[in-house]
């Protein structure tokens, strides 16, 4: 699948690109994910839990009824994902779901998460017109990515108490958090990614 659209982000030295993720970027992307989930907190799966099936399962689910991003540097390293995608109740078939997002710990605070997010919102709403609601959730102590979720447009929708026991063994609670796509159209059939041929590129220069 050629990338369907290119974003680069000058940083201090390098560009980066989003496009479409496929099935080859299975060993990045679980190194990636590996990486990340190294540090407390990083991901909801601790470093052993992130194994290939996972990252395998994820792709292929992303490419089935979803989204699946990546962005990379000009050498071609992945330093960055995001994914979500539908759940197989049909009664969820709105609903695109499992929204998580990893970014490489050497590139964090140079807008690559913030663009992953832009980007993947800007196509539901392009491309997805039968999506009518993204999920996410976050950990209450995260307060920081909470904040970051609400500028990019999500709400708070309530907690699921006790629902995380964390590194120190405390209970903590998730914080259940959805965006709606203004584009929603309930009686328009889904537009599959692969027939889009949909391409741009926009320049930023975050703080």
């Amino acid at each position: 699948m050629d990338t369907f659209l290119r974003w680069a982000i000058h940083g201090k030295h390098m560009s980066f690109h989003i496009r479409a993720t496929t099935l080859n970027d299975e060993g990045q992307i679980l190194h990636l994910y590996q990486k990340v989930a190294k540090k407390p907190g990083g991901l909801a799966r601790i470093e052993q839990e992130i194994t290939t099936q996972y990252i395998r399962h994820n792709l292929i689910q992303a490419q089935k009824s979803g989204i699946g991003l990546v962005a990379s540097d000009d050498l071609k390293q992945i330093v960055g994902e995001i994914h979500c995608y539908r759940l197989e109740p049909l009664v969820f078939r709105h609903v695109l779901s499992e929204l998580t997002i990893a970014i490489h710990p050497d590139f964090q605070g140079q807008g690559i998460g913030k663009a992953l997010f832009q980007t993947l919102l800007k196509q539901i709403e392009t491309h997805f017109p039968d999506v009518f609601r993204v999920e996410l959730i976050a950990r209450e102590s995260n307060q920081k990515a909470i904040l970051f979720y609400q500028q990019l447009g999500f709400i708070t929708e309530g907690k699921m108490h006790g629902r995380i026991l964390n590194h120190h063994h405390q209970l903590e609670a998730d914080v259940m958090m959805a965006w709606f796509n203004a584009s929603f159209s309930p009686n328009n059939p889904a537009v599959a990614i692969d027939a889009v041929p949909f391409a741009y590129r926009m320049e930023s220069n975050p703080k």
